[in-house]
Parts: C-alpha cells; structure tokens; sequence
C-alpha cells in the first residue's frame, strides 16, 4: 500500500510514491530504443556470440520490455562485438607518366598530341563522309606522335619500377 500524505495548505492528498525520483533502469522505453538493441542481437549472431533461436527469444523479450533494465539484461551477458578485420591494402595505383617534371612534361603533350589527333580523324571523317573519299591526311601527325613514345621508351616521364 502506498503512503499517502495529507498537504498543510488545505485538502489534497499526495501520494508519496509520485514524487520519488525515477530510476534510470525504471524509465519506460520506446520503438527506437527497442530497435537498437534488436540491431545489437543482429550483430551478435552475425559475430557467432549468440545462435539463431536464442535470439529470436531475446528478440521477443526485447519487444515485451516495458523498462530500460529489462532491455539491460537481455544484452548484459554479451561482450561488444570485436570490429570486423581491416579490409587488405588496395593494390598500389600504376601510373603511366611519373611525377618528375619529365612525367609532366610527357603528360601534357601526350594529352595535347591526342587531342588533336582526334579532332584530326574527326573532321577528316565526316568531310569524307560528306563527300567523296579524301587523302588520309591525319597521318601526318603520326612522326610528332612517334617521337613522343619514342621518348617515353628510352624513359622520358615513365615511372620508376
């Protein structure tokens, strides 16, 4: 039976029980709340701590739960989930100019070079296309492209192995 208490400044009754202060174990729960640590059981079948019919017992009482202590001791018993292994080192990125001022150099001539290369068979295409078959005159940047892998071979701007 709860005390109840009469107030000095007139009629009211008070019930003691009221003023007491909640306990954090004794606050009501929500949705959210009980969502989280049905996740949590998740991840403590998926790190094999727990097996699939103990959690849908603890999945249950989870739900029934009414306060936070009775959420506490569904997962009192189970240690943090050990965080997944790292993942492996991506493989190094392989580069076709190095980072030196030659690699630079090459980079940007090379862009240059191909650039117009392509406008060049572009535009000798379509007046082709449009008309009668012309002289493949594109070819003639072929000696500037040649002298720009000749240089990268002999290693102008390759990268370092």
């Amino acid at each position: 039976m709860t005390a109840r208490r009469w107030s000095a400044r007139g009629a009211g009754c008070h019930d003691a029980s009221v003023s007491d202060p909640v306990r954090p174990d004794d606050y009501r729960v929500s949705d959210v709340e009980r969502a989280a640590v049905q996740e949590r059981l998740r991840e403590a079948v998926g790190a094999g701590q727990i097996d699939l019919h103990e959690f849908d017992t603890r999945v249950s009482t989870v739900w029934q739960a009414k306060t936070r202590g009775e959420l506490t001791r569904v997962t009192a018993d189970l240690p943090a989930v050990p965080p997944p292994p790292p993942a492996p080192p991506a493989p190094p990125r392989r580069r076709i100019f190095s980072d030196t001022g030659g690699g630079t150099a090459m980079r940007v001539l090379s862009t240059i070079w191909l650039c117009a290369f392509i406008i060049n068979v572009v535009v000798w295409l379509l007046v082709s296309l449009m008309g009668e078959w012309t002289y493949p005159w594109p070819v003639w940047m072929l000696p500037s492209g040649a002298v720009l892998a000749t240089l990268y071979a002999i290693g102008i701007g390759r990268p370092r192995r």
